[in-house]
């Protein structure tokens, strides 16, 4: 007597045919025992999405700066590095936004982490760096392209490492420069000079500065205050408001310097606490 084929099984709640929308990530529940999920958050990354466009959209205005150039429109380009300039600190929002929208509506997923990754890299790393090559840097030749990738390089062996650190380093402390805050004061550096009308030809040397020293921190052992111990959703004392308000206000009475300058403080703040602390440990000996 002949067996029946086996009838076909059908397919699991984790699999289909459709060939989009198949994510599929393993976590677990309440109780610890381990389940699948198919999809991703929907709101967390909208955010980190929208930080991924800026950081694309100051490229865009980075290349369209240098076409500019090209065709003697020296106020034009000056206009296309604001831009491109702007729309890093407007990542730099996004980017703030997509984990504490996630936190704070239990949206957290090792997807929405990893692509938050990856978006970083292109806002806070490619962007600033082809923004300072463009601006400034492309007039010292290799020299420039070198410094614009120690940037670059600088900024993706951040994220690699913050990613593998998640979970086990102190959350007062970044270790390293902050990819969006060396951002910061790449893109500060060009939105501030090019207001003035100031050509970066004119400052390559320094900016190769700045942007190599960025680069470098970003790497280095220095501790900086990463401010999460800062308690967004209790109450706070009605003068805080006030002081949130004033914050506001100067920085929008001059946001190119105001920007630049609260960065760079933030830059050298991690440098001069080294020094403070390495001075007391020798006076304690």
């Amino acid at each position: 007597m002949s067996e029946r084929p086996e009838e076909p099984k059908q397919a699991s709640d984790a699999e289909s045919l459709l060939p989009i929308d198949e994510h599929i990530e393993e976590g677990h529940d309440a109780e610890g025992r381990k389940v699948r999920h198919r999809g991703i958050y929907l709101l967390p990354n909208l955010f980190t999405t929208a930080n991924l466009f800026a950081g694309f959209y100051s490229i865009i205005n980075s290349m369209s700066a240098q076409s500019a150039l090209s065709a003697g429109d020296a106020i034009g380009a000056s206009k296309y590095f604001a831009f491109a300039a702007i729309a890093i600190f407007v990542a730099m929002v996004l980017d703030g936004l997509d984990g504490r929208v996630a936190r704070m509506t239990n949206t957290q997923s090792a997807f929405g982490a990893e692509y938050d990754s990856l978006s970083d890299m292109v806002a806070f790393g490619v962007a600033p760096a082809l923004l300072a090559f463009g601006w400034a840097l492309g007039d010292m030749g290799k020299v420039g392209w070198m410094v614009a990738f120690i940037y670059v390089a600088g900024a993706a062996l951040r994220l690699a490492r913050f990613n593998t650190q998640v979970g086990t380093a102190d959350k007062r402390y970044f270790i390293g420069l902050a990819s969006p805050a060396a951002a910061g004061v790449v893109a500060g550096i060009v939105w501030a000079f090019s207001d003035y009308g100031i050509q970066g030809s004119k400052m390559s040397f320094l900016v190769a500065l700045m942007v190599a020293a960025a680069g470098m921190l970003m790497v280095s052992n220095i501790k900086y205050n990463s401010f999460k111990e800062l308690d967004l959703k209790g109450r706070v004392p009605f003068v805080a408001i006030l002081a949130v308000v004033l914050v506001f206000a100067v920085v929008f009475s001059d946001p190119p310097r105001i920007l630049l300058l609260v960065f760079l403080a933030y830059a050298a703040s991690g440098p001069i606490q080294y020094l403070l602390r390495l001075r007391r440990h020798k006076k304690a000996e």
